[in-house]
């Protein structure tokens, strides 16, 4: 059915099938972004990286080191009569772990796939900060096992015993607690503690491949990484709440561009960073950009991160903020220092280039 939405009328609906429909719309960007992300060409000293909702980040260097982070294409809820997996536990999700509330949450995914898995032509590494269901992904590890010969699959010991339950080589992963680093071409990966919380009470108490307790210590469950490239040094908190231990990691590292990890929190519920905290974390680690991110993927906590330019507005003329807040769009670029004194983030509108062929139409014929 390749060109049945060309407009002329031409097609036959009996043809068009659930099918159909699904492989020509999903996901729906299609290649885009993955052709966008091929044809970057990065400038030196710089690094630039694309948001592909949720935490999910890819960063690209000079050197073409590719690496995607915490990268998920699954959903949540699709059925509202008939609970889905993986979002309908009852008692063992982590929403009533969280708060003991109730277990059917409204949790439907609020943002567009925007990468396609399958068509990644160019990648050096497959991260995940930790085991939640949002932040590792058998589409990925999938895709990735199955074009990719050695492709390694990095994060804490709870990631690794997941992608070995899915069948990822052993051989490819690599297991990372805080203080271990992996250099990449012209990037290197530290991994650094996590304040992720939620982490330590929302685990089942059995491993993935069911032969083992899961486990306990916060450092097999979660880390945060830096991500030092030759144009800066980005700091990708996973779901790490605030914590003062953000100053220690702003003295030890030189960071530039800090994401943080931002919703809006039900009643009983901690599991995002608010506003304010958002700003006290960029402060701690003294960077020069903050990012929010997270708050767009879920209905239960979609969040509007102007509140964070508010209060920033509000709060940086008396504390005399060394950094300054850009807000993103999911499938976006954005390249550090290039676009270090931007505020907001704006899709090309198709009309920077010079036009060669302007239609002789009557443009002012109304007035």
């Amino acid at each position: 059915m390749a060109g049945f939405n060309d407009n002329t009328g031409k097609g036959d609906l009996s043809k068009v099938t659930k099918q159909v429909w699904r492989e020509n719309c999903f996901p729906e960007w299609g290649t885009w972004l993955n052709e966008e992300i091929e044809d970057t060409v990065v400038p030196e000293n710089n690094f630039a990286m694309w948001w592909l909702g949720c935490t999910g980040i890819w960063v690209k260097t000079p050197a073409s080191a590719n690496i995607c982070i915490d990268l998920w294409l699954g959903t949540g809820k699709r059925g509202k009569r008939a609970w889905d997996f993986p979002y309908s536990q009852g008692k063992d999700f982590q929403m009533y772990y969280m708060n003991g509330g109730p277990t059917y949450q409204p949790n439907t995914r609020t943002v567009p796939m925007v990468i396609d898995p399958f068509e990644i032509k160019e990648i050096d590494a497959v991260l995940s900060t930790h085991m939640h269901r949002d932040h590792i992904d058998q589409y990925v590890a999938a895709a990735i096992v199955q074009n990719f010969g050695d492709i390694p699959f990095i994060g804490p010991k709870f990631c690794c015993n997941i992608w070995r339950s899915w069948g990822v080589p052993e051989d490819r992963l690599k297991e990372v607690k805080p203080g271990d680093v992996i250099k990449i071409k012209d990037m290197e990966i530290i991994a650094v503690e996590s304040f992720d919380r939620t982490a330590l009470i929302t685990a089942p108490l059995q491993s993935p491949d069911m032969k083992g307790v899961c486990p306990t210590d916060m450092n097999e469950r979660a880390v945060s990484y830096i991500i030092k490239t030759p144009g800066g040094t980005l700091y990708h908190s996973g779901d790490s709440h605030f914590a003062n231990m953000y100053f220690k990691h702003g003295r030890d590292y030189d960071i530039d561009v800090a994401l943080a990890s931002f919703g809006e929190n039900p009643a009983g519920l901690t599991d995002k960073m608010t506003s304010a905290d958002c700003l006290r974390m960029a402060e701690c680690l003294n960077a020069n950009v903050l990012i929010p991110y997270h708050y767009d993927i879920w209905c239960n906590m979609l969040a509007d991160p102007s509140e964070i330019e508010y209060l920033y507005q509000f709060k940086a003329p008396r504390l005399d903020y060394k950094f300054h807040v850009y807000i993103w769009q999911v499938g976006g670029c954005y390249m550090y220092p290039r676009d270090k004194d931007k505020k907001r983030f704006m899709f090309n509108r198709g009309f920077h280039d010079a036009f060669t062929d302007v239609p002789n139409l009557p443009f002012e014929s109304f007035l």
